[in-house]
């Protein structure tokens, strides 16, 4: 259906796996506010800031509109952006985040709703929206599979797309290689750390995301959390 290279298919297998078998429980905890380790609430904290730097790049008020939440794990983000108005149609791999989604969903979410699927988020049959959100779904994914990934996903979006990447800085290089000298355990798949420069150069330079412009960017270093925020805009 996309055309992706075969790291890029390996990799969601790979994603797959882990997030609907290997470390459910661990993505449970870390989702709510039970008690967890320092390093986990490292993340925990990190996820926060970047969650709602991406919704700050949301309109406040989203009545009528459209929103793809791409990868949206257990919801959290889906149930804010609902609370504004937005029709949100939140799709994840892992069948198990999507069932604990649905079960931790707020019955009262204001005006707006939420329809949480299973599935691949470049599926086109998802229909159009006027935003889109990818939020830490393409840290373990190449440039190249990145920009290909948003170039789908602009074919259906007609306001804005705010996702996350990995960024290359000499501390998550460093965590990244000391990272595969350990068994792999429950650990995630391998993120791939990125240059924000080059990012943006592939960005604006394919062919299908000509007519969007790359906007505000905000990175996240807290503790075991390294991420970095990027909106783009259709011109």
């Amino acid at each position: 259906m996309h055309v992706h290279s075969a790291a890029y298919h390996k990799r969601r297998g790979q994603l797959e796996t882990y997030f609907d078998r290997t470390a459910v429980d661990a993505w449970a905890k870390l989702t709510s506010d039970a008690p967890v380790g320092r390093i986990r609430a490292t993340v925990r904290a990190g996820r926060d800031e970047m969650r709602n730097t991406l919704l700050g790049w949301l309109p406040d008020n989203m009545e009528g509109k459209t929103l793809l939440d791409a990868g949206c794990g257990t919801g959290m983000l889906a149930v804010e952006a609902a609370r504004r108005g937005a029709r949100v149609t939140a799709i994840d791999l892992s069948p198990t985040l999507v069932n604990l989604a649905r079960e931790r969903m707020p019955k009262d979410l204001g005006g707006g709703d939420v329809t949480f699927m299973v599935g691949d988020m470049l599926d086109p049959t998802l229909g159009t929206f006027d935003h889109a959100v990818i939020m830490d779904s393409l840290i373990h994914y190449r440039a190249d599979d990145v920009v290909r990934s948003i170039s789908h996903v602009a074919e259906r979006v007609s306001g804005s797309i705010v996702f996350t990447f990995a960024p290359r800085t000499a501390l998550l290089t460093a965590m990244h290689t000391v990272g595969k000298l350990f068994p792999r355990g429950n650990r995630s798949p391998a993120i791939v750390p990125i240059g924000p420069k080059p990012l943006h150069r592939k960005l604006t330079s394919e062919h299908k995301l000509r007519d969007w412009q790359p906007e505000r960017t905000h990175r996240v270093a807290n503790g075991f959390y390294i991420s970095q925020g990027m909106e783009l805009v259709r011109s």
